[in-house]
């Protein structure tokens, strides 16, 4: 095994999905030329690409290097055809909100997964302003949006969410309508700093947002999307389980998706920011991260809506930490892509872990052993790659069903994992 002060290993980690999910949307709304570099190439991001050109926006195929001619929500249209969102939440909760504030008519779909996620806890909030929602089946996909004027909202929302906030805040954008967003706890911020940057008058004050009703443009993007946190945490797990030391290329350290770092380093893990920088509001900058996991994961829940993506990764990780890591408050994680909590417990009592289910999150008991078994998991992409990991691990032996599913986010990833492996 190598040693600990080895030079670090470099890996490249692909662009942040929430944040090319926002260019996209962002750029179309503006008038005239964005310009937006190293967007994620990804099943997610390709499903809002294509509901975007079926709104009528001018959105090129996804590359490295993008120009995107826009004329704003003007030239938005209601589509000859449904928007189809594949496996993205965020594309259909995103999308809800601007077609709602630009008076379009267009009926979302998505895949077996997807049509099984909540929308009406968008829906709702968008109803009030005035938007009408037909759901053919429960509160999931396929549902009918009719947009119109809207009117402004101040909405206290029951839990953190930033796809609920965004939808509300795109609502305002496109119909001009006042919104202000009042949330128990903190959620991802990418839209309101995105949004700032681009002109629109956005104020924040502790958990709540404010968008002043007009209807001015948004500027055009100029981006370099930063590499993805969520993407970049599997590599971390990977260095402080086999004992290496690796270094990202620039990624968001945007605090509201750091949690899962800082809850790592408080593990035992050496983690440091190199070249700092602000990117369309954004901070930027690459991480290093080595050292070993030293005792186990102690969360509060209020750091859990800035890790909620990591949660089954730590519940890997957990499995070799010393002592009993209690994760609650995630309920979440239930209506994620599959039941997470579920899927995660099943999974490592399957290669040979002490773990257990509880009703809003998981307990795992850490060792050493060596893990051996097959992981089921149920096409969520965020399930093969953290168990993944622990496949990748000297001694272990674990089989994953779907290993493909993990392009919904992180296209090359096991071609990554594999390179690291090599190197190591």
């Amino acid at each position: 095994m190598a040693a600990l002060n080895d030079a670090p290993l470099d890996v490249v980690i692909p662009g942040d999905k929430s944040l090319s999910h926002r260019a996209l949307m962002f750029a179309a709304l503006a008038r005239g030329t964005s310009s937006v570099r190293g967007i994620l190439d990804s099943d997610d991001i390709r499903s809002t690409a294509e509901c975007m050109r079926r709104l009528g926006a001018g959105v090129p195929p996804l590359s490295a290097d993008m120009s995107i001619n826009a004329a704003g929500v003007s030239a938005l249209r209601n589509p000859a055809e449904d928007l189809d969102c594949g496996n993205s939440g965020t594309s259909a909760r995103l999308l809800s909100g601007l077609v709602s504030g630009a008076g379009i008519t267009a009926r979302f779909t998505g895949d077996g997964s997807l049509s099984k996620r909540p929308m009406k806890r968008v829906a709702e909030p968008l109803t009030r302003m005035g938007a009408r929602f037909e759901f053919e089946r429960g509160e999931g996909l396929p549902m009918m949006v009719i947009g119109g004027p809207l009117m402004s909202i101040d909405f206290i929302s029951p839990t953190p969410s930033a796809q609920v906030k965004s939808a509300l805040l795109l609502a305002g954008v496109t119909s001009g309508a006042a919104v202000t967003v009042r949330e128990p706890a903190r959620s991802r911020d990418h839209t309101e700093r995105m949004l700032a940057a681009l002109g629109a008058s956005v104020s924040v004050s502790g958990t709540a947002v404010s968008l002043r009703g007009d209807t001015r443009a948004l500027s055009v993007l100029d981006f370099d999307v930063p590499g993805d946190p969520s993407s970049a945490a599997f590599f971390a797990a990977w260095a402080v389980l086999s004992g290496r030391t690796i270094r990202t290329n620039p990624v968001s350290v945007n605090e509201t998706r750091t949690g899962f770092f800082s809850a790592l380093a408080r593990a035992g893990a050496r983690i440091s920011v190199e070249g700092q920088s602000v990117r369309c509001g954004e901070p930027v900058g690459s991480l290093v991260i080595g050292g070993r996991l030293d005792r186990a994961f102690a969360l509060a829940e209020a750091q859990i809506p800035s890790m909620i993506d990591e949660l089954p990764l730590v519940a890997c990780l957990a499995a070799y930490a010393p002592g009993e890591t209690r994760v609650t408050g995630a309920a979440e994680l239930r209506v994620k892509e599959s039941d997470r909590i579920a899927a995660v417990v099943a999974n490592l009592r399957a290669v040979g872990v002490d773990a257990e289910e509880l009703r809003d999150g998981f307990v795992v008991r850490g060792g050493r052993r060596p893990l051996k078994g097959s992981v089921v998991t149920h096409a969520d992409h965020r399930i093969a790659m953290a168990f993944g990991i622990l496949g990748a691990l000297d001694g272990n032996d674990i089989t994953i069903d779907d290993p493909d599913c993990a392009g919904v986010s992180f296209p090359g990833f096991w071609n990554e994992l594999a390179r690291l492996r090599g190197g190591a």
